[in-house]
């Protein structure tokens, strides 16, 4: 499940460092649509992505983002989807938990691994990087420069 990229390196990718605050979540979800209108994704599929980012970048808030810290969000266009990577400074590895369908809480990790194509955990220095990855038409097949 180690499939980190570096983010900087891939023309077209966006990425923003949000603080260990509550309002980081609304505000990552207006960057990856503005993102997404940028790179015409729409309908049910931008829905998809914008549900991942907001799980993603919630649960680095709540387990992976220790007190006076932050996250990194990238998202980064390919030509068959979106690629969507949340680092954190936090350890241990996130996981679906067992019975998350039934929980009244902790499905987050259930609903991207529902939503997305692909999702995994990265290892970074310190802490990891999760990421999912959705297929979605209308991704430019030359990325932007």
């Amino acid at each position: 499940m180690n499939e980190a990229k570096q983010t900087l390196q891939l023309p077209g990718a966006r990425e923003r460092f949000y603080r260990r605050e509550r309002q980081s979540v609304p505000a990552a979800r207006a960057f990856v649509r503005a993102a997404l209108t940028d790179w015409g994704v729409d309908g049910e599929r931008a829905d998809d992505i914008l549900l991942c980012v907001s799980e993603l970048a919630t649960n680095a808030l709540v387990h992976g983002v220790p007190p006076g810290r932050g996250f990194l969000l990238s998202v980064i266009p390919y030509g068959g989807g979106i690629r969507v990577e949340v680092h954190d400074s936090g350890d241990g590895e996130p996981a679906v938990p067992h019975g998350a369908r039934d929980a009244e809480g902790g499905r987050g990790l259930f609903l991207v691994e529902t939503l997305a194509d692909k999702w995994g955990v990265g290892a970074r220095d310190p802490g990891k990087v999760v990421w999912c990855e959705v297929a979605a038409q209308g991704i430019p097949r030359r990325l932007p420069q």
